[in-house]
């Protein structure tokens, strides 16, 4: 068409300040079109035409942009950088352009309304030179879009100190799916800033970074910060960026800018860093110069010096580096003249003191105490380790240093000073730098029988008194990292703590490194106000250390060879005699003291209802248990409680509305005393290749405790597990209470069988450790295993933090069925069959033990026998009294009827007796009367003749006696 420019009043022909080239979109050869495009559409017409492009793929170099005019890459300028296809972002006084900052609650609970509001506030932090995280249980994201010409990468340093925060970084695609890749699970950084790299696919690339803080424990997270981010594959860049304030580019072609040093300054796009006027001074990489305050006592700290030829040593003050202060200032305190010299301290234990009073180790096989090696006696071993109790100078295996508190890097500072009696914390640039202490142990020797113990393996323990003087938020940390691994935050002491002891035992014979940190206020301020605020160490104790010294010699089995008796090592479960150096078998349910096994006496007999494993290592219940009661003895096998059970409480929500649950996992008894139950800590364990699972944060012990962050807030599907809380260890009965008001009273009659378990790790809340309470209830409606409960008043399962307890109601808890247990019944005898039956007591309160008989079946005679045998019995006895009767009354009174008539006879005076012929015999008597005695014998004679004396002529004998008195006559 025709041009109408000239038709237009009032638009002007477009100058070169007025439009500016973009390309068009890429077409299907890859081919494009340069075209210009007015700033503002509309003020101005007449613009260049549109011309060929340059290749989709092209781009230029690092340090070069692509000049629009003639499509040309040409070097940056002085005080500027570029990244040739890519862009950077390190300027984070507000969120740059293009990123989103989101928050989220995802466990929400529905009741809980004003959670969504408290999560709107939890967003990424822009702060300067970085961006920092949240650090609530809000889940909130960082977001960036970035459309690619061509597969780049995008990199960035970040920081992330505290593993209670769940840190992940991922990329989506233009289908909104997430890269499969395994390291979206980023790890926590060991030492300062870490630097992370992703590659980019070409096309649309949206970048998050996530965070989801936890602080159940009531405790402040550490936020994750993230810096200099970096993506590259943007293919072309038109334009370099200016150096921000604080660095500078002296040459063309830069792809980066430098720090300025200390003590100097830059303004944004310099070319070189200005220094600072005399009265001011600048930290590395400053955009502008602070006045110098006056030294006060503050500025300085005093150390002592190394002992010199003589054996002394001098009190020396230093200014605190940087030096920031100004000493010729009004009111500028001087420092300090040093002291006067004295007598060095003595070495530590297991070093001898040199010609030059320089401290050197005693070689293996010898001791001391500081002074003079002493070779260890016949019979003994030393034993090695390591005792610092003396701070002349810094040992050889500790080194110092200082993490700055405000951008978290690493400064080659001394972060403890040696005091002679104590180690303390130096002055630091600010009152929120970390001031780093750290020993490094090769490795562990332990005792033989330390070893063979698989459960209660103390390797080795180390042991520190300290103190800190405070008088804000100052924090001590203590960590132990094991082969170069992340430090892993064993206790915390908040504010000031008074000269105290603490223990660590380690479990794991490895290359460890304890660290102790100091920070004497989280506040984000820079300055020196509270330096009088200082952590102190006085000793510190390593035992059984490879490469170690030696403060005294032990008692050792000897082992007889050509060369005489050498020290061996006793066989597990085994003391040793401390007189002939032999070793002897504890008594059976007895445990070794390994560290100290001198004597009978170290065989400690096992508490009530446990006994010892084979090699004397410790006491456990095998799931057999017996009660005595004055009516029986109850007997129990809880072999079906033995395996791993769990049990999750009821969901609890933080003060953000998050959901979350305390999961116990719980082994009870039996597996010659192993502890079975396993709880694993943090997200980043589910992504532990095969073959590296011993570096993962799980602990093993009798009962565990876990915190389970639902998957919806992970964005990973499986449960998160964070900070484990080992709950038990060992079995014992002191000191432990179960108390019985905590759960329902049991109504069967049959008293709880309660479990003991302690746990020796102390802690600031539990200074006696945690301990654990397993109360079983015979409940014969539950099956095994039965079911778990927790306290209805304390639903985490403990109401102090330190004791746990748990109610396990099961089958399997009731006693073994005895004869006790059973009813017998014993039927009527029907058709000569009797019936013993025999049933259980109604409830059932036993479990296994003896089976039930089976019915007993008895061959018996029944009723109707039994009476007719009693009816003839009967009647036969009755005819047979009757006849008795009969005759004894008969003959009664013929007895009578003679012998009245004698009498009558023997009173007659003076008469004869009258004629035999009719003696005794009336008249008109009939003398047949007297026959039936005179005949043949009946069955009644033969009665008779057995009852009664006869005479030979058949009758009976009568005694009489005269009344003249002459001789008794026989009738």
């Amino acid at each position: 068409g025709k041009r109408l420019d000239s038709k237009c009043p009032g638009v002007g022909k477009c100058g070169q300040s007025e439009y500016h080239f973009e390309y068009t979109a890429c077409d299907s050869m890859g081919s494009r079109w340069r075209v210009a495009v007015p700033h503002t559409p509309g003020l101005c017409t007449s613009l260049p035409d549109p011309v060929k492009g340059t290749e989709c793929s092209f781009s230029c170099n690092a340090g070069e942009f692509l000049d629009m005019k003639d499509q040309s890459c040409k070097p940056c300028a002085e005080g500027r950088y570029s990244l040739g296809t890519g862009i950077r972002f390190d300027e984070w006084d507000e969120l740059p352009h293009g990123f989103a900052s989101l928050s989220a609650n995802l466990e929400v609970d529905d009741s809980i309304t004003e959670s969504t509001e408290n999560c709107t506030l939890s967003k990424w932090v822009p702060r300067g030179d970085y961006i920092a995280s949240n650090t609530d249980e809000c889940t909130a994201t960082l977001m960036y879009a970035v459309n690619l010409k061509q597969s780049g990468t995008v990199n960035f340093e970040y920081y992330y100190p505290d593993s209670s925060i769940i840190f992940e970084f991922f990329v989506q695609n233009d289908q909104c799916q997430p890269n499969a890749d395994d390291s979206r699970w980023m790890k926590t950084t060991e030492k300062g800033w870490e630097f992370h790299s992703v590659e980019l696919n070409r096309g649309n690339n949206v970048l998050y970074w996530r965070t989801t803080a936890f602080s159940v424990w009531s405790k402040v997270s550490k936020p994750v910060l993230v810096r200099n981010i970096a993506i590259t594959g943007v293919a072309y860049t038109s334009e370099c960026f200016p150096c921000k304030p604080g660095t500078y580019a002296s040459k063309q072609g830069s792809s980066f800018c430098k720090l300025c040093p200390v003590n100097s300054y830059s303004n944004k796009g310099e070319t070189s860093c200005h220094p600072c006027d005399p009265d001011k001074y600048s930290e590395k990489g400053s955009s502008t110069c602070k006045v110098r305050p006056a030294c006060t006592d503050k500025d300085y700290f005093y150390t002592h010096t190394a002992c010199d030829a003589n054996g002394e040593t001098q009190l020396m003050y230093k200014w605190a580096v940087p030096k920031i202060c100004g000493e010729d200032l009004e009111g500028s305190v001087k420092l300090p003249a040093s002291g006067v010299k004295t007598q060095c301290p003595p070495c530590n234990p297991g070093f001898f003191k040199t010609n030059n009073s320089t401290c050197e180790p005693c070689p293996y096989g010898s001791y001391s105490n500081g002074s003079d090696c002493t070779r260890c006696p016949a019979g003994t071993e030393p034993a090695v380790g390591f005792e610092y109790k003396w701070w002349n100078t810094l040992p050889s295996n500790m080194e110092t240093t200082v993490l700055s508190g405000i951008n978290f890097e690493y400064k080659v500072l001394t972060g403890w000073e040696v005091a002679g009696d104590y180690i303390y914390t130096a002055v630091g640039a600010s009152d929120n730098d970390f001031m780093i202490l750290t020993l490094v142990v090769p490795g562990f020797r332990p005792p033989q029988s330390v070893m063979a113990d698989t459960e209660n393996k103390e390797v080795a323990r180390i042991t520190f008194v300290f103190e800190t003087v405070c008088s804000v938020n100052c924090e001590l940390y203590f960590m132990v990292g094991m082969n170069s691994r992340t430090n892993t935050p064993v206790e915390t002491w908040k504010g000031p703590k008074g000269k105290q002891s603490y223990t660590y035992i380690i479990k794991e014979n490895a290359t460890v490194s304890f660290t102790w940190a100091f920070q004497r206020t989280t506040l984000h301020k820079t300055g020196r106000k509270y330096t009088n605020d200082v952590a102190k160490i006085y000793s510190i104790n390593v035992t059984n250390v490879i490469g170690g010294v030696a403060a005294y010699c032990r008692p050792c089995a000897l082992e007889a060879s050509d060369v005489g008796s050498s020290c061996t090592s006793c066989p597990a479960g085994h003391y040793i005699d401390r007189d002939s150096g032999t070793c002897h078998l504890c008594p059976p349910n007895t445990v070794l003291k390994t560290h100290q096994p001198y004597g009978a006496e170290a065989c400690v007999a096992c508490r009530s209802g446990t006994k010892s494993n084979k090699i004397h290592s410790l006491c456990y219940n095998d799931c057999t248990f017996t009660r005595n009661s004055p009516t029986r003895t109850f007997n129990y096998n809880f072999s079906a409680l033995s395996g791993t059970v769990s049990l999750a409480g009821a969901p609890s929500f933080t003060s953000k509305g998050l959901k979350y649950f305390h999961h116990f996992t719980l082994s009870l008894c039996g597996n010659q005393g192993k502890k079975m139950a396993v709880c694993t800590d943090n997200v980043t364990d589910l992504r532990i290749p095969e073959g590296e699972a011993g570096f993962s944060k799980s602990i093993t012990a009798y009962v565990c405790q876990v915190v389970i962050i639902p998957s919806e807030v992970t964005g990973y599907k499986a449960g998160v597990s964070s900070q484990p809380v080992r709950v038990s260890t060992d079995m014992t009965l002191e000191g432990i209470d179960s108390p019985a008001e905590l759960f329902r009273p049991e109504t069967s009659g049959i008293p709880d069988v309660i479990f003991f378990f302690k746990s020796n790790d102390v802690t600031q809340s539990c200074s006696s450790g945690r301990s654990t309470t397993i109360r079983l209830r015979c409940n014969p409606m539950k099956a095994a295993p039965g079911t778990l409960r927790l306290p209805s008043m304390c639903s985490d399962g403990t109401c102090d933090g330190c004791n746990f307890h748990f109610l396990w109601e099961s089958a399997a808890a009731c006693p073994l069925c005895s004869a006790s247990d059973y009813h017998t019944f014993v039927s009527s005898c029907v058709a000569g069959i009797q019936k013993t039956t025999y049933m259980w007591r109604e409830p059932k309160l036993c479990s296994g033990g003896i089976s039930l008989p089976e019915q007993r079946v008895t061959i018996c005679k029944t009723i109707d026998f039994w009476l007719k045998v009693g009816i003839s019995a009967g009647t036969c006895t009755a005819i047979l009294l009757t006849v008795l009767t009969c005759y004894f009354w008969k003959k009664n009174q013929k007895l009578e009827y003679k012998y009245s008539k004698l009498v009558m006879n023997a009173t007659l005076k003076d008469c004869d007796l009258p004629a035999a012929d009719s003696c005794a015999i009336m008249e008109g008597e009939d003398v047949e009367d007297d026959l039936i005695f005179t005949s043949k014998k009946t069955l009644f004679g033969k009665i008779k003749s057995f009852t009664s004396k006869r005479t030979p002529d058949g009758f009976d004998s009568v005694p009489l006696k005269t009344s003249s008195g002459g001789p008794d006559m026989d009738l």
